[in-house]
């Protein structure tokens, strides 16, 4: 974040990633949200954006490279931001994503830093990502599953802008490769405060997300997540195996976990429920602690 006035602060961010679904156009889609999702995490509004690009020129023809553009390009469009140049080089396997420029309030800002006790943690996206592709991966996991897990990926964080502006959102981020435990522990240390999660009230994109599990569909990134967050974290009995490796899968484009103060939750929810969010779920607190840690009960 540089300030540039009393009112006016730029959020700068920058992310991309291979491609994690076979239709360019999508992928363009997704690359973006996740992109975007760094400045609404952050409560401002993106206003300009640059393209990443790496590609095989020999192995995907232009219309493919096209494709992935376009997607990026309407994904921007849809939440008001200008694609006003980029960057091309020649790449292995592909990648693309954004370098992006948003504004923010100064005193409107959300960060990672500001969480307090007493506050409710609230998640806007299910989770599950990164076990549903790799189920898809595998060819395990259904049509319908595939299709929900492409439209949570490829949805905007906006309202992350919405309740800063209304001065709603404590402290927050966005829930992206390190899951939700590694986000969740990197704000506690900042904030230096420590987090009760309810493992129950934690939403899976679809049911269909626990049978996955059972067949052993679990990336190795969420492996590895587990493992780093469990320095950190307390699972209470009977908190399952399957609900850990939930809490730590590796998201794509994921939601925004934010910090609601008591006095302030029911205005938040109002603005979560007009939005129209996959998911609204108050899945915890944050409470006093002597160093960050997070407890995680049923």
């Amino acid at each position: 974040m540089f300030r540039l006035d009393r009112d006016r602060a730029l959020v700068q961010t920058v992310d991309f990633f291979t491609p994690i679904v076979d239709d360019p156009y999508v992928y363009g889609q997704i690359a973006a949200a996740n992109a975007l999702s760094d400045v609404y995490a952050m409560g401002g509004r993106p206003i300009t954006a640059l393209n990443i690009v790496g590609m095989p020129e020999d192995e995907l023809p232009p219309e493919v490279i096209a494709r992935i553009l376009k997607g990026g390009q309407a994904k921007a469009a849809e939440a008001g931001c200008l694609v006003v140049g980029g960057h091309s080089i020649k790449n292995p396997e592909p990648v693309y994503g954004l370098s992006v420029t948003g504004l923010v309030h100064p005193r409107r800002l959300i960060t990672n830093a500001s969480a307090r006790p007493g506050d409710y943690l609230v998640l806007t996206k299910p989770l599950g990502t990164g076990i549903v592709t790799t189920g898809i991966k595998r060819g395990v996991a259904s049509p319908a599953l595939a299709r929900r897990a492409v439209n949570l990926m490829r949805g905007l964080n906006v309202v992350g802008a919405d309740l800063a502006e209304r001065g709603l959102a404590r402290a927050g981020t966005d829930v992206t490769g390190f899951g939700l435990l590694g986000h969740l522990g990197s704000l506690c240390r900042a904030s230096g405060v420590g987090a009760e999660l309810h493992a129950t009230k934690v939403p899976a994109i679809a049911p269909a997300v626990w049978r996955l599990l059972e067949a052993g569909c679990v990336p190795g990134g969420t492996k590895a997540n587990l493992r780093t967050a469990s320095e950190f974290t307390g699972f209470s009995h009977p908190v399952s195996e399957a609900q850990q490796l939930l809490l730590a899968d590796a998201q794509t484009s994921g939601g925004l976990l934010l910090c609601i103060r008591p006095g302030k939750l029911p205005a938040a929810l109002a603005v979560l429920a007009r939005s129209k969010v996959l998911c609204a779920a108050v899945i915890g607190r944050i409470v006093k602690s002597a160093r960050p840690r997070i407890v995680v009960t049923p």
